[in-house]
């Protein structure tokens, strides 16, 4: 635990993020309530990329369907709420379901090797959708479902929630992702067969990074529903918005926890800084995620790392 803990404190990501956290605490009081609202989004993408990160970084398992673990936690609170349920019942409920639906899906997607796990993780999105067009007298169908509760009616109130939220699950990923289990994840994720020669279980370790994801991604998805005040499946369930988490990942920097969030605030405000274009702004945001990816292999984490290594 002390090896661990000195890690974190001579990392230079640490450092990077606390800079990046003492800015966004400085927002509130100079930029406006529009613009706290795109963070406060923004944030939420945070989490949901940085939990995808924790899976494909270091366990190697492309999981090309978040919003299945997005949109479980989203709607499993929402239903919840719309039953009276109190809304702190519903945040901790869309994390259980999440798990579950998590643990459901991965214990035999994980014995499949090669695409076969990202498929399934796909194919889950997929009869995710359906089966809330199927039951949409339940859930809202493509309308989508309206919260009985809101986190709260004050931009500012909802942007501090929004960025303790991401504070706390980034801190406790990165310090995962920073100890022995992180190190044997990335081992089996490499190494599959030579962490198995070692005595590790790869499938266990890899589970329980999976059901890490699943419970910060559903606990996302259910305080971000409870912030918009509606629950549909282009928010929390849409292909592109799995899309988006996992760009978002890749162009902060793999398997850096903290670029993952990075690059989350980076995509939503600067779509939102080109929304003038109209769907240009789309084409324009991927153009420079696919140069930074290309260019760039380690994101934007990975250049801040590398210009503070250079003399």
């Amino acid at each position: 635990m002390t090896d661990t803990i000195r890690a974190l404190l001579t990392s230079r990501s640490v450092w990077i993020a606390l800079v990046v956290l003492v800015v966004l605490s400085t927002l509130p009081w100079v930029v406006s309530a529009y613009i706290l609202g795109v963070l406060t989004i923004a944030y939420y993408f945070g989490v949901f990329a940085m939990s995808w990160d924790l899976l494909f970084g270091f366990a190697n398992e492309v999981n090309f369907g978040p919003t299945f673990l997005i949109g479980t936690g989203a709607y499993a609170a929402g239903l919840l709420n719309a039953h009276g349920v109190p809304m702190w019942v519903c945040l901790i409920a869309g994390g259980a379901a999440a798990l579950l639906g998590g643990v459901a899906l991965a214990v035999p997607a994980l014995r499949l090797t090669g695409p076969y796990f990202g498929l399934t993780t796909l194919v889950a999105v997929l009869l995710l959708q359906q089966f809330i067009v199927i039951f949409a007298s339940s859930t809202g169908g493509e309308i989508g479902l309206t919260m009985n509760d809101i986190l709260s009616t004050e931009a500012i109130t909802n942007y501090w929630y929004a960025l303790a939220f991401m504070t706390v699950c980034g801190a406790i990923l990165f310090t995962l992702s920073r100890s022995p289990v992180g190190l044997i994840l990335q081992a089996s994720g490499q190494d599959r067969i030579g962490a198995s020669a070692l005595g590790f279980n790869v499938v266990k370790h890899k589970l329980a990074a999976f059901c890490i994801s699943a419970v910060f991604s559903g606990l996302a998805g259910a305080m971000m529903v409870f912030y918009l005040g509606t629950a549909s499946v282009g928010t929390v369930v849409d292909v592109s918005v799995g899309v988006q988490v996992i760009i978002a990942a890749v162009l902060g920097g793999r398997r850096t926890i903290v670029g993952a969030a990075i690059g989350s605030i980076f995509l939503i405000l600067a779509g939102e800084a080109l929304r003038p274009l109209g769907q240009l702004s789309t084409f324009v945001v991927s153009g420079i995620a696919l140069l930074v990816i290309l260019f760039f292999v380690d994101g934007l984490m990975g250049l801040l790392l590398r210009r503070r290594e250079e003399p």
